[in-house]
């Protein structure tokens, strides 16, 4: 008895098995036709997160194939949610024409193969990316006990590495906010980085150990360069080698080895950057504010740039402030020259306006995802360089500074290139050059003979059949076409003798007689072969213009980089004008004096408000009082004071004019903030946990050079256990660590620790009693606070009159002191016991003003009768 074995699987079933098996961990784009196709789990999981249509085709192994695609035209669009859901996906296209298979007779399917992995961190397409920010790869390695990162965005060419280490890895992954983390296997199993990889787990990739070898990257990176040595780039360790020849491995895997342009790569040394953990990038809402958006954020509000790679360029340098003076002084310098010099500003801002994003493009056409709207996109931006060029070498104009004469040199000379450009592209062009129409006519004499031929056709069948019509006066002469013997020359039986020679017989017709010439056979083959060969001539014409631009892809990525120079410039001295900021002075030093200062978002809120002058700015000195501890009522702006200091110090040494009358700032090299309250429940952290591990890392790691804001340390436990940390706290930041500090505190009795830390003053938040209320100042002036209204915080958060008149009667009772009998007492007097004695006594008697009022009907009374009735209750009243 023979055993049932199933069938085997048809060709294209045989093949994308193959396919699959070669390509783990993604979901399979299978070309078929139109349609990307995708089957069995991968089906499943994308119909899923994309919530399309499940459907089944034929069967394996016993069970149908489930089955689900998306049109090629859109796939882009399906593609994006895949990858925002944290798949990879295969891209595997159709390497061979169905027709060419079609003569191949059967020897299987249409030729298929994976022309790109699409990963969270390798995308270069307009439509999967933001177009003002990066998309960084970024890789980490061991090697020699050292750990290294590297990042690259593979859609600009942007390349770095840096050494780091277990304790600033968190702080340098919250900078570079990759899309995608490549890692070894062997590091996710160190106990020091499992919650920071927990914290990174939908961007993980990890590779195999072999792959982070840091000799085999050392070659690796030698070889994509074509240099012998790494020496000129940098003095780079193996750690950050690894890391580095890990990442080109994966661009190549994922890009099937199409080499994509990236720039030589950089170091980028600790000491060179302002350190900022992610716990701090979150309270002070630098690039999203707490809520996720990015409206709000300091990104937002400080971004005036007019290009997407100036709003790039703003974002990395708000993500990394310099700690270099010099270098900060270079980027202060170019921003003055344009804060003085406003009409200048106003032209070049308006031709930056009109410069694409030719960063991108040049990525995509290096790696032939391009179109003919990456060439215009060049052509429009490198067209606008001459003019820039000229602007800045005007003769009142010089000497330029110093990062303007380098983007000056930056623009460079493209005149050729884009006189070329000019000539070959059309006005209206198609979004892929597979649909052709984009060479512009006259730039080809062949191709507008073929277009000619492809568009005329028509045209020039009828002048020939008109021709033989006059030649042999035959009126009925037709010329005709069909799919079986294409065009053919018809008359009737009878007219058939009147034919010479040259009219060749191909078929008898009842009554009709069809004909061939030779002159009709060529202009058919030309007709036949016309529209392919005029897009396959524009094809290569393409390639051509391609080449000539990856011929100068060097000298276009550096234009590119000059624009985003002049726009993040010119941007950044529009919001100093704009908004009445000034140039710090940023130097070597601790000290810190802002006169002044105000917070750069709030202000911009208010003024959206229309609440222009409404904020109200403070000035903060930390000179040999280098810990200012802050008291005051909630709802006075403590927060907003610590906040906007801690804004003041990255701005001005990222490179940025300052919210201030005046600022003079000594380098800060790490920043530190503990603001605002919020749990981890994730990771089982209660707020009060997560409060005190952002504690522990500043006490841990900040230095003399730090500066460090912490608001309400210890509220979240018993009133003696916070009191006790938050007064250990400020001790250890006076006498260990030694840094700049603003600490907010609600805990009065801190006050006491000024009489014995020499380097303590303190100050408060002013308030004004009148009538009963409390009138919030927003000024900060030395000295303590005695109360923290919070029960005139909780009137105007509406709780109910009950509970606040309870809550005034607690604390006068509390404030009195012996708090053991007070708290025993009010046990005793219960508000719900008293309301039931209140409710036995006997009603008060109505006053005669509530009578008077009682027996008054409003709607009848005259003015004269109202008036009258007035002055009778003021009468009334008691004095």
């Amino acid at each position: 008895m023979n055993e049932y074995s199933p069938p085997a699987p048809s060709p294209v079933m045989a093949q994308y098995l193959e396919i699959k098996e070669a390509n783990p961990g993604c979901l399979l784009f299978f070309r078929m036709g139109d349609f990307f196709e995708l089957f069995f789990d991968d089906a499943v999981a994308a119909a899923q997160a994309l919530d399309i249509a499940l459907t089944k085709r034929g069967r394996h192994d016993g069970a149908d194939i489930p089955m689900c695609g998306v049109p090629v035209h859109t796939a882009e669009a399906y593609l994006a949610r895949l990858i925002r859901a944290g798949f990879k996906v295969a891209i595997c296209d159709q390497i061979e024409d169905p027709a060419e298979a079609r003569r191949r007779g059967g020897k299987g399917p249409v030729r298929r193969a994976v022309t790109r992995v699409v990963t969270a961190g390798t995308l270069t397409e307009e439509g999967l990316l933001d177009a003002r920010r990066h998309n960084y790869l970024a890789g980490i390695a061991e090697a020699g006990g050292e750990i290294g990162i590297a990042w690259l965005d593979l859609s600009t060419g942007d390349f770095a590495l840096a050494p780091t280490s277990e304790p600033a890895l968190g702080a340098d992954l919250a900078r570079l906010m990759p899309g995608e983390l490549l890692l070894p296997e062997r590091m996710l199993t160190r106990p020091a980085l499992f919650e920071l990889l927990a914290e990174w787990k939908p961007a993980l990739t990890p590779l195999p150990n072999p792959r982070f070898e840091s000799e085999a990257a050392r070659r690796r990176l030698h070889e994509f360069y074509g240099v012998g040595a790494l020496d000129g780039f940098g003095g780079f360790g193996r750690a950050e080698l690894a890391a580095a020849g890990a990442l080109v491995d994966y661009v190549g895997l994922t890009q099937q080895g199409r080499a994509p342009h990236l720039r030589p790569p950089r170091q980028v040394m600790p000491a060179s950057v302002m350190q900022i953990d992610a716990a701090t990038r979150r309270n002070l809402e630098l690039a999203a504010t707490l809520a996720g958006e990015r409206k709000g954020s300091l990104a937002a509000t400080i971004d005036r740039t007019v290009t997407a790679a100036g709003a790039r360029l703003l974002s990395e340098h708000l993500a990394a402030p310099l700690t270099e003076p010099a270098a900060i002084a270079a980027r202060l310098d170019a921003v003055e020259f344009f804060v003085d010099r406003p009409e200048l500003r106003e032209v070049l801002r308006e031709r930056l306006k009109r410069c694409p994003d030719i960063e991108r493009g040049l990525t995509r056409l290096s790696l032939g995802r391009g179109g003919p709207r990456d060439l215009a996109a060049l052509r429009q931006s490198l067209g606008e360089t001459a003019g820039l060029r000229d602007m800045l070498a005007e003769p009142g104009l010089v000497p330029l500074p110093e990062r303007l004469v380098a983007a000056q040199r930056g623009l460079g000379e493209h005149g050729a290139l884009v006189e070329r450009l000019r000539r070959a592209l059309a006005a209206e062009l198609p979004l892929f050059a597979r649909d052709g129409g984009f060479i512009a006519a006259g730039y080809s004499d062949e191709l507008d003979e073929w277009r000619g031929l492809r568009d005329e056709s028509r045209r020039m069948i009828a002048a020939l059949q008109a021709r033989y019509a006059g030649e042999t006066a035959i009126g009925a002469l037709k010329i005709r076409h069909n799919n079986v013997i294409g065009y053919y020359i018809e008359v009737s039986a009878n007219h058939a003798g009147k034919l010479g020679p040259e009219f060749i017989h191909r078929q008898t017709m009842a009554g009709a007689q069809r004909y061939t010439t030779g002159e009709l056979a060529d202009l058919e083959t030309k007709i036949a072969s016309a529209a392919e060969r005029a897009l396959a001539l524009e094809l290569r014409l393409y390639e051509d213009l391609v080449g000539e631009v990856m011929a100068r892809r060097a000298e276009i990525a550096a234009a590119a980089a000059a624009l985003a120079t002049l726009d993040v410039s010119a941007a950044l001295a529009e919001l100093a004008a704009e908004a009445q900021w000034v140039r710090p002075i940023v130097e070597e030093g601790t000290g810190f004096e802002i006169r002044g200062g105000r917070h750069p978002t709030v202000e911009a809120a208010l003024a959206g408000e229309g609440r222009g002058g409404g904020f109200v700015a403070n000035d903060c000195v930390l000179g040999d009082d280098r810990i200012w501890l802050v008291t005051g009522p909630n709802m006075a702006g403590k927060s907003t004071f610590l906040r906007q200091n801690a804004l003041i110090a990255i701005l001005a040494q990222m490179g940025s004019y300052v919210p201030a009358r005046s600022a003079r700032i000594g380098i800060v090299d790490r920043l530190f903030s503990r603001v605002g309250a919020a749990d981890d429940l994730a990771r089982g952290r209660s707020t009060f946990m997560v409060e005190m591990v952002e504690t522990a890392a500043i006490l841990n790691q900040a230095g003399a050079r730090s500066f460090v804001i912490l608001d309400e340390i210890g509220r979240g436990t018993a009133t003696f256990d916070g009191l006790s940390i938050a007064w250990a706290t400020l001790e250890h930041l006076h006498e260990v660590n030694r840094c700049r500090t603003l600490f907010a505190t609600h805990y009065h009795e801190l006050t006491a620790l000024a009489a014995k830390l020499p380097s303590l003053a303190c100050h408060t938040m002013r308030v004004k009693e009148w009538k009963g209320d409390v009138v919030f100042l927003h000024e900060v002036g030395a000295g303590t606070a005695d109360r923290s209204y919070g029960i005139h915080v909780a009137k105007l958060a509406g709780l109910p009159k009950s509970v606040t008149a309870r809550a005034e009667e607690v604390l006068s009772v509390l404030e009195k002191g012996e708090q053991g009998g007070a708290l025993a007492r009010l046990a005793d007097d219960l508000p719900l016991f008293r309301a039931a004695r209140r409710s036995a006594d006997p009603p008060s008697p109505e006053s005669p003003a509530e009578a008077l009022l009682r027996e008054t009907r409003p709607d009848e009374l005259t003015p004269r009768e109202a008036l009258d009735l007035l002055y009778r209750l003021k009468a009334l009243a008691p004095e």
